[in-house]
């Protein structure tokens, strides 16, 4: 008599299930195409950014009136302690501009240093600038040439920063987090009240391999579209890959990681939900709050400052910030610690409370 195998049963669900998420319209739309037209659309504009963050030098004059009149307006975001280099912010976009306002005056002289991974924001920069000394102007000498010089050095070389930089990661953690909540709270619900987990449970299969098999798929059916939309923005709309495969790879390893952690949430609802009908609620509760504040469609510098402390807590904003920092900046997963860190800790939360309430039927 042949040995009855676990390892071909699971298969057997993993098989069944991806047919059925290709089969899904609901999958295929939150997890590609909801994406897909959002890379399309934003990827593709020009949009001007609200808030720039700049760096003075160490030899600014910081009594000068154009000092405190650059620091009190509110879209400047100023750079004062920082965990890297100030250059190496500088040359990978984190930073605007360099302003080194010289002593004495008036005139009072302003020297702006920027790179070409800031140029989607040193044209608004230099607008707030062209205020600033306007504003001097009027309150020193009315009536007279301007009082402030403001000297823009040429622009440094380094990586060409467009809007696909930041929109693509966006859009990554969207179709992960959209994954994990919807694809598995729905699923195993549906699996549990339709008495399919009961019937399987009745099986020779084991318990835990009947959830690897479903788990797997879902990862299996996620990474193939997190690597379609990589591929997408890298060859049609030049998507930056610093470190080009190594970073395909530390970015399909991140996505792995977001989608597990995302994964928990869905189970936690799939326990908690007493009805088909609640599903919706709670995974709106959960998910848009995410996808609104942790920096999914916009940068989360933008937001009002409590809302900023909100952010930080989110696991989406971790895994958003993780994957610009390895795209675009060229850092590696073992430069994102911190990152990996908070989503590994929102992990063993989650799961521990979805191990709690989940029900077989």
């Amino acid at each position: 008599m042949m040995k009855y195998s676990q390892s071909r049963a699971m298969m057997a669900v993993i098989k069944a299930s991806l047919k059925g998420q290709l089969r899904s319209p609901m999958s295929l739309v939150f997890g590609f195409f909801f994406p897909f037209l959002f890379i399309l659309i934003f990827g593709t504009s020009n949009r001007s950014m609200p808030a720039v963050k700049v760096a003075f030098s160490e030899k600014t004059d910081t009594v000068s009136p154009i000092y405190k009149a650059i620091t009190a307006i509110p879209s400047v975001i100023t750079v004062k302690d920082n965990s890297q280099s100030l250059q190496d912010q500088f040359s990978k976009g984190r930073i605007t501009a360099i302003l080194d306002i010289l002593p004495g005056g008036p005139p009072y002289r302003v020297n702006i240093a920027s790179t070409t991974a800031s140029a989607d924001r040193i044209g608004f920069l230099k607008s707030i600038l062209d205020q600033v000394a306007k504003n001097a102007d009027a309150a020193a000498f009315p009536g007279r040439p301007s009082v402030v010089s403001l000297n823009y050095e040429p622009v440094q070389l380094g990586r060409i920063y467009r809007d696909i930089d930041f929109v693509l990661p966006g859009q990554l953690g969207f179709s992960l987090l959209a994954a994990g909540l919807f694809g598995v709270a729905f699923l195993f619900f549906n699996l549990r009240e339709t008495l399919v987990l009961k019937r399987m449970n009745a099986t020779p299969l084991k318990r835990i391999n009947i959830i690897l098999g479903e788990t797997l798929a879902r990862v299996i059916f996620q990474m193939i579209i997190t690597a379609v939309i990589i591929l997408i923005g890298r060859y049609l709309f030049n998507f930056t890959l610093v470190n080009g495969f190594i970073t395909f790879i530390e970015l399909m390893i991140l996505s792995f990681i977001g989608l597990v952690v995302f994964m928990g949430f869905g189970f936690f609802i799939s326990g908690f939900a007493k009805s088909i009908n609640t599903i919706p609620a709670m995974t709106n509760m959960l998910g848009f709050p995410q996808f609104m504040l942790a920096g999914t469609f916009f940068p989360t510098n933008n937001l009002p400052h409590w809302l900023q402390v909100v952010s930080k807590v989110l696991p989406l904003t971790y895994l958003n910030d993780a994957m610009r920092k390895i795209a675009f900046e060229g850092v590696h997963l073992t430069g994102c610690l911190t990152e990996l860190a908070m989503l590994a800790l929102w992990g063993v939360i989650i799961y521990a409370i979805a191990v709690k309430l989940f029900k077989w039927e």
